[in-house]
């Protein structure tokens, strides 16, 4: 992008006009969000701040046209973001897929029969039903597979915000204390 001197202007504002920020789009909850217009001024501006290190603040949300200077400061800090998002993008991809290869084993895993080996041997059981000897199942492997498929699962949520903050309860009292005053002095 080329630097310029002047501000990219909201797409619906009058150039010059002193309350532009104020015209900014907003979602259905009445929030701001950002235009392309507002993301190119931030890129612009975290350009012309690169190019004039100098350069303050105050004088970056007068050339922009920011209301205030930590305007300006809040819009180098998404032009950065916006920077560096396709790369923590494409690494939670291949987290993703690593996780998904981890779950798909360990769901193999839980799929197979597992027999109960001692001193190298199968031990077998008598069956009631069939009276004939089978191998004696093992549930440690599957019990194993289990426990890693709920980490990865866990680990998976974490990589992609999915759970939920805990919440906290906080209790208790404040005691106020008067140093150098006698509290019978008070009634």
């Amino acid at each position: 992008m080329a630097t310029n001197d002047t501000p990219d202007e909201p797409d619906d504002a009058t150039p010059g006009d002193p309350h532009a920020h104020l015209q900014r789009d907003r979602n259905s909850m009445g929030r701001f969000t950002r235009t392309m217009a507002s993301v190119r001024r931030d890129a612009a501006t975290a350009e012309y701040l690169a190019d004039h290190p100098g350069t303050t603040y105050e004088e970056l949300a007068q050339r922009f046209g920011y209301a205030h200077r930590s305007d300006a400061k809040k819009g180098i800090e998404r032009a950065k973001a916006d920077v560096a998002r396709p790369a923590i993008t494409r690494l939670i991809a291949t987290e993703s897929e690593e996780l998904d290869a981890l779950y798909t084993e360990a769901v193999a895993i839980l799929q197979r029969n597992h027999v109960t080996v001692s001193h190298g041997k199968i031990i077998t059981w008598l069956n009631p039903d069939t009276q004939e000897e089978e191998p004696l199942p093992d549930d440690g492997p599957k019990l194993q597979a289990i426990t890693v498929a709920l980490r990865v699962r866990e680990s998976y949520r974490k990589l992609h915000g999915l759970d939920q903050p805990a919440k906290q309860e906080i209790s208790g009292g404040v005691k106020y204390e008067v140093v150098g005053v006698d509290p019978e002095d008070l009634t």
